[in-house]
């Protein structure tokens, strides 16, 4: 069995890296990062043009039609890069809207999304992002044939830059009378619709909270073309969540990499560090976490693509796992570098603090494990 990267799948890896190292280099890094957006039309244009935008959107729309294999030498790219900008909110957004969107839906918001003109994220409901103490949470009303949006949302990724926020709500459809899950695409200039930027201790991710002040939506623009918007959003979730892990797995490579050098060069004693046991046993301990993390990831992702009954358990191993592996990677990554790695000036930080966020994106381990749990201890012989 071969576990190589096919031809084309080294050929969009390479060009990811060449792009991204000409592009988005450290010091462009850390100016986006201290913009409101985390990234700029021209780099984001640059990105549509390479076709990564739409890589897994179907020709018809513009897209590659490729498979989430076939996407991830791009994520690890951005990952080993550290690139900011809202690349996971809108490969999200759009997994939801391929799944549970209408042709004149997918028409509509696909087509502008592949081609650069669209950015997109998901408001899901605060404790399903983890966060606790909501003091007005999002409420839906029907008024006729619209809905009405009332109430705050925080934490919602890329919320103060994306021109189309789809809403994650309970309540009950038009036309129907039972509640159900509603999912609600919101326009950024929506009268009574206000963001406003979260402070985070990653800064190549942005957070923001939404007040919602009498929000309204058509009824007929709500996404209700698949039988099961729960599953739809399941699997948008699970695609977002292996291209998540296919990032930290390019922050780990990177630590690796310059942490390896490191212990090449730096002297002690007269002699490189990387010549004591100690130093020696970090590194290797990094490499087996980085390495592991490889094969969880890139069998979530081949379990994806051709949805295997036990993709959503894979995907839960490859988030376990990459979520405490980009962690302790980090972690020894610093203790090798000493106080150096704590630095504004050196680029570690920045590689662990978005490992740290990425801990907790889409659920962190031991959420994960509680799901593979229940889905272990479900199966049936």
């Amino acid at each position: 069995m071969d576990f190589d990267l096919t031809s084309a799948q080294k050929l969009l890896q390479r060009s990811a890296r060449d792009l991204l190292g000409r592009a988005c280099p450290p010091e462009r890094v850390r100016a986006l990062m201290a913009t409101e957006t985390g990234m700029e039309d021209a780099l984001w244009r640059e990105m549509a043009d390479q076709g990564w935008i739409g890589l897994l959107l179907p020709e018809a729309v513009g897209g590659l039609g490729l498979s989430l294999v076939d996407l991830i030498p791009v994520a690890e790219e951005m990952g080993r890069a550290c690139l900011p900008g809202p690349f996971l909110s809108t490969l999200w957004a759009a997994s939801l809207i391929e799944r549970a969107g209408t042709e004149g839906q997918q028409a509509q918001y696909l087509a502008p999304i592949a081609e650069g003109s669209l950015q997109a994220t998901i408001s899901l409901p605060e404790e399903e992002m983890g966060a606790e103490g909501a003091s007005t949470p999002l409420r839906v009303e029907r008024k006729g044939d619209r809905y009405r949006l009332s109430g705050t949302r925080r934490f919602v990724l890329d919320g103060g830059s994306a021109d189309l926020i789809i809403c994650v709500v309970d309540g009950v459809p038009i036309g129907a009378s039972e509640p159900s899950r509603l999912l609600l695409p919101v326009p950024r200039n929506s009268p009574g619709l206000a963001t406003t930027a979260l402070p985070m201790l990653d800064a190549t991710r942005k957070m923001a909270r939404l007040d919602f002040d009498g929000v309204e939506i058509a009824g007929a623009d709500a996404l209700a073309a698949a039988p099961d918007t729960e599953q739809a959003l399941g699997e948008a979730t699970d695609i977002a969540t292996v291209a998540l892990c296919a990032d930290l797995l390019g922050g780990m490579e990177w630590t690796l990499a310059a942490t390896v050098e490191y212990a090449r060069t730096r002297q002690q004693f007269g002699r490189p560090i990387g010549t004591y046991q100690a130093v020696q046993h970090q590194c290797a301990d990094m490499f087996l976490m980085t390495e592991s993390a490889r094969s969880a990831l890139y069998h979530s992702a081949w379990a994806v693509s051709v949805r295997d009954p036990q993709a959503h358990l894979a995907v839960s191993v490859a988030k376990a796992y990459c979520a405490d592996a980009a962690r302790e990677v980090g972690n020894r990554g610093i203790q090798v570098h000493g106080g150096i790695g704590f630095t504004w000036e050196h680029g570690l930080h920045l590689y662990y603090k978005r490992a740290k966020s990425g801990e907790v994106l889409f659920g962190d381990a031991t959420r994960h494990r509680d799901l593979i749990a229940t889905c272990l201890l479900d199966r049936r012989e």
